[in-house]
């Protein structure tokens, strides 16, 4: 039997989360795996909280965490594989763009490999945010020695063991960089494979906003420093 918890970093997702959490619920149960759900709400200031809430009432195999106050995507995806209590760990984001139903046949590389890093097939985003997403992983890759074709890419899947051997630091957009890059430098072997992505249907994403890039690229090269020196 497949033990796996599978969560969502959302903010202010009211319109996304709960078709979101149903499709992974229904994949789940089909498994027939030892599962669990978890609700990331990074404090939202809409009505993803309550509805997070509402769900997991209802449902004694959903949890919720809370954050007080919006803390960055990296904080999220922090809060998300601390709560996770499964072997395995799997993590898409909240807003629809990717369908959960494909994370199956990632289960079977598992068995030889410790991460399944997905990409997006035909990647349904505007022009520069697809521009932006080429260069960052190619810089990234320069700087980690990595051989990752798209390393934001919100649909992955670890050993949860992973960890509890490495100290995550990023809070923001970096984190994905973070996870792969400790991971493969511990000896942690990491496979691909390409997932379909969608148009997002409702809210707004936070991923271009210019303050966001720029605390990206500042915590990059500290990373990199950090990383190279033993820590």
């Amino acid at each position: 039997m497949v033990s796996i918890s599978v969560f969502f970093p959302c903010y202010n997702e009211q319109e996304n989360v709960g078709r979101t959490v149903e499709k992974a619920l229904v994949v789940m149960e089909k498994l027939n795996a030892d599962f669990e759900v978890i609700i990331v709400d990074d404090g939202s200031t809409d009505g993803t909280g309550q509805i997070a809430d509402e769900i997991a009432a209802g449902n004694s195999r959903v949890k919720v965490v809370h954050h007080k106050s919006n803390l960055g995507y990296g904080a999220a995806l922090q809060s998300g594989f601390k709560a996770a209590t499964k072997e395995l760990v799997f993590y898409t984001d909240g807003d629809g763009q990717f369908d959960i139903n494909e994370m199956p046949a990632l289960l079977p590389l598992m068995e030889q490999y410790d991460i399944a890093s997905c990409y997006r097939l035909n990647r349904r985003d505007s022009a520069i945010r697809k521009i932006n997403g080429w260069c960052w992983t190619k810089l990234v890759c320069l700087l980690f020695g990595l051989k990752i074709h798209d390393i934001d890419c919100a649909f992955k899947l670890y050993k949860r063991e992973i960890f509890d051997n490495i100290e995550l630091s990023s809070t923001g957009a970096l984190i994905d960089t973070e996870i792969l890059a400790r991971a493969a430098r511990e000896g942690y072997s990491i496979t691909q494979k390409g997932v379909h992505h969608y148009p997002r249907t409702a809210g707004l994403p936070s991923g271009a906003n210019p303050r966001v890039i720029l605390r990206a690229f500042k915590e990059l090269f500290s990373l990199q420093h950090r990383i190279r020196g033993g820590n």
